[in-house]
C-alpha cells in the first residue's frame, strides 16, 4: 500500500507540473438519476435541482442510492441538505445481502453534531466522531445546506464539512475501493437532499 500511496502522490505532483491535473467530473446531471440505482427500502427522486431521498417510520430497511460504478482514489464534492433523520454518504463501500445493502465506510449525514464523522458498516462501528472544535467551528444547522469534501488517497481520508476538518484517518485498514451510496436510515422518517456531486479522481 505505501508503494500505491508513493505511486498516486507521484501521478499527482506530475500532472500538476504538466499542467494536466485530473479534472473534477459531476455524478449527478441535476436532472435525472442516471449513473445511481435505487435499492431497497425508501424513495430516490430528482426535485428542484438536488436529490430528494425519503422514507416512513414504517420502512424496517435502510434505503440505498448507489453509483453504477465502483471508485478507488479521488477527492469528491457534494451539497447536502437534511431536514429529518439520519442519512450517510457512503464511499469505498460494498454489496451485501443485508437491510443496509452495502458495507463499508460512510460519512454519518444527519441532523445531530455527529455529522462529518466516519462510522465503518458491518465493520468497526464509529471510527472517528468530529472534535468539539470542528463543531464550534464549521458552523452546521439541521435544514439549511452544507457543504462536504471528502479526500480519500491510498489509506489516508479527510472529511470537512463547510471547509473544517471533521474527521481524519491515517494508513486506514478499511476498504481501498467501492460504491458511493446515499443512505435513508430504516425506522426513522426520512427527508434528506443532495446535488452538486462532483468526484476529481487520482
Amino acid at each position: 500500500m505505501k508503494i500505491k500511496l508513493t505511486l498516486t502522490l507521484f501521478l499527482i505532483f506530475t500532472f500538476s507540473i504538466l499542467g494536466k491535473e485530473p479534472e473534477f467530473k459531476s455524478l449527478f446531471d441535476g436532472k435525472t438519476l442516471e449513473g445511481w440505482t435505487p435499492m431497497q427500502g425508501g424513495n430516490w427522486e430528482v426535485k428542484d435541482g438536488a436529490i430528494l431521498g425519503t422514507s416512513q417510520k414504517s420502512e424496517r430497511r435502510h434505503g440505498m442510492l448507489l453509483t453504477n460504478r465502483e471508485y478507488s482514489d479521488f477527492v469528491i464534492q457534494a451539497k447536502f441538505c437534511v431536514h429529518k433523520g439520519d442519512s450517510g454518504f457512503y464511499f469505498r463501500s460494498a454489496k451485501v445481502k443485508s437491510a443496509v445493502s452495502v458495507n463499508g465506510f460512510q460519512v454519518e449525514i444527519d441532523t445531530s453534531q455527529e455529522t462529518g464523522g466516519l462510522y465503518e458498516t458491518g465493520g468497526r462501528a464509529w471510527v472517528k466522531k468530529p472534535s468539539k472544535k470542528a463543531i464550534a467551528e464549521r458552523k452546521y444547522e439541521q435544514g439549511k445546506w452544507a457543504d462536504l469534501e471528502l479526500r480519500a488517497i491510498g489509506r489516508n481520508v479527510t472529511v470537512s464539512i463547510n471547509g473544517v476538518v471533521c474527521s481524519e484517518l491515517k494508513n486506514d485498514k478499511g476498504r481501498t475501493k467501492g460504491y458511493f451510496g446515499l443512505q435513508l436510515h430504516g425506522r426513522q422518517e426520512m427527508k434528506v437532499k443532495y446535488k452538486d456531486i462532483r468526484i476529481k479522481e487520482l
